[in-house]
């Protein structure tokens, strides 16, 4: 894709702090267990310009996830556009003492939509979505009418908000309803005006995406993300072959939460998939960004 010039800058910033944040992602909750040795890297080049040898990394890890109480952890290291370090620590499942590797499947919670954005981006680049044509002209019936956006019905702006404001959430709409004390769906703010966190945001995207390519969101991620990027073990739902390896999660007081066998696709928070999977789609986000960094130059 060549359209990140045109990309909105927040969008851009979450995939950058998502290849950062993946590599402190806590999964579960417990006590660290013995490391898989996935990497043998030599010595990994930071950001300013110093290096860190893969034994610094394991004691790192190892002394922060046993402060924290942390039961698995999976770690992948991008430099220059290649993955230079991708482990798994502890364990996936404590009652059972199961081994957390990088192909153990897991929730990407939020992370989800830096691959929906991906997604979007695609459909910009095909002319199939504008980012700044207005959202609600994609629909084939006014927003109102559509059950989960009734309570706009008497606020206009909604009329204002465009796919550019969904992906780097200035759009006024919350992260989610449900977190409000009114407990129904409004715009806080004038879209376009400012930043605020919202899963509402994304979700409408999705309905857009939806109407216009009239695909469900699940095989459009199967097959113009997952499929093209080797994502061999991610889904926007859970499927049975996830079931030999995949990582519980754990409560604050260390009671098994299970898997999030998600069974409905959420462009905000549904996708399932492992740190070697998410690992080669940010490999591929920011071989993108080069290059098209390559071409404005």
């Amino acid at each position: 894709m060549n359209t990140y010039k045109n990309a909105p800058p927040l969008a851009v910033l979450i995939g950058v702090l998502v290849a950062v944040g993946f590599a402190e992602i806590v999964t579960l909750r417990g006590a660290v267990a013995s490391a898989n040795r996935e990497s043998k890297a030599a010595s990994v080049r930071r950001l300013d310009d110093t290096t860190i040898t893969p034994a610094e990394i394991d004691a790192t890890v190892t002394r922060v996830t046993t402060a924290g109480k942390v039961t698995g952890v999976g770690i992948a290291i991008l430099t220059g556009g290649t993955i230079a370090y991708l482990k798994a620590y502890g364990i996936r499942d404590k009652e059972k003492n199961l081994p957390l590797t990088t192909d153990s499947v897991m929730s990407a919670a939020s992370f989800t939509k830096v691959a929906f954005a991906y997604l979007a981006m695609q459909l910009v680049d095909d002319g199939s979505l504008s980012l700044d044509k207005p959202v609600y002209e994609y629909l084939p019936k006014p927003l109102p009418e559509y059950e989960n956006y009734k309570d706009l019905a008497g606020d206009p702006r909604y009329k204002k908000i465009t796919a550019r404001m969904l992906l780097s959430h200035t759009s006024g709409l919350p992260n989610w309803r449900w977190f409000t004390d009114e407990k129904s769906l409004r715009i806080y703010f004038e879209p376009g005006s400012r930043f605020a966190y919202s899963g509402e945001g994304i979700a409408l995207l999705q309905l857009v995406v939806e109407s216009v390519t009239k695909r469900g969101l699940n095989e459009l991620m199967d097959d113009r993300v997952f499929g093209p990027l080797g994502m061999s073990r991610t889904s926007m739902v859970w499927e049975s072959r996830f079931d030999e390896n995949y990582a519980n999660g754990y409560d604050e007081e260390g009671k098994s939460l299970g898997s999030q066998r998600r069974t409905k696709a959420g462009a905000a928070a549904s996708m399932l998939t492992t740190v070697s999977d998410f690992a080669r789609f940010m490999q591929a986000v920011l071989n993108e960004l080069d290059c098209g960094a390559r071409l404005e130059n």
